[in-house]
């Protein structure tokens, strides 16, 4: 009789990263009723453009990322209580692009059910709001790590564009209910609290330089409690 050996699974996290092509899409706005109903029909890819690519290109300056809709709505159609209102949304409590996109959506529709007078507001030829996707290269590199310690070495060391995947992309672009980085210390090495505690933590709040110091101070809080 031939026994075979079960195949031990594989716990260790694999380090991706990304790179992204800005790519015109065509659509153009000029008043309000024009970028409601383009926000709607334009792909996830723009939606998530225009939310999120501050984060992507300035990563040590000011954490708060400007979102280009309500931009747009202040300083095109001098509408500053629309854009403020289209800014405070919370993006950190979407889980998805359509979720994100559709409370945007009830944003904009019910200020225009209360100010009517909004729609007679045209931006200038030169304010135009152009719609603009991203396209997302994932690629693997070639860290990996398999305990907290290894982790906390990658973390160090490791392309801010990785950190940005796990822990912004792969949430909210690829649909899922927290980031990479909590859900394996959460499932693979069983650290529910250390999970936890990156899982509170508002990423939108930081620079990346200081996204990544706080993820280390973290881990490395964990690890002199006397986890390895």
């Amino acid at each position: 009789m031939i026994f075979f050996r079960k195949k031990r699974e594989d716990k260790s996290f694999r380090f991706y990263t990304r790179l992204h092509l800005r790519v015109l899409t065509g659509l153009k706005a000029s008043n309000i009723d024009e970028l409601l109903s383009l926000i709607k029909e334009v792909p996830g890819s723009s939606i998530y453009y225009h939310t999120h690519h501050f984060l992507q290109q300035h990563r040590q300056l000011s954490p708060e990322p400007p979102n280009d809709f309500a931009y747009w709505i202040t300083n095109a159609l001098n509408e500053d209580v629309l854009g403020e209102k289209v800014a405070s949304i919370d993006t950190i409590s979407y889980h998805t692009i359509r979720s994100l996109r559709n409370e945007i959506v009830k944003t904009i529709e019910d200020y225009i059910a209360a100010n009517p007078s909004v729609k007679i507001r045209f931006a200038s030829s030169d304010k135009i709001f152009h719609f603009i996707k991203s396209i997302s290269f994932i690629l693997p590199t070639r860290y990996s790590a398999d305990s907290l310690r290894g982790f906390l070495r990658i973390l160090r060391n490791i392309s801010a564009d990785s950190i940005y995947f796990h822990m912004f992309e792969a949430r909210l672009r690829l649909d899922k209910e927290t980031n990479d980085f909590s859900f394996w210390l959460g499932t693979s090495l069983m650290e529910p609290e250390l999970a936890k505690k990156i899982t509170s933590m508002d990423p939108y709040t930081y620079t990346m330089d200081d996204l990544r110091k706080k993820l280390i101070n973290v881990v490395e809080e964990r690890i002199k409690n006397g986890k390895s």
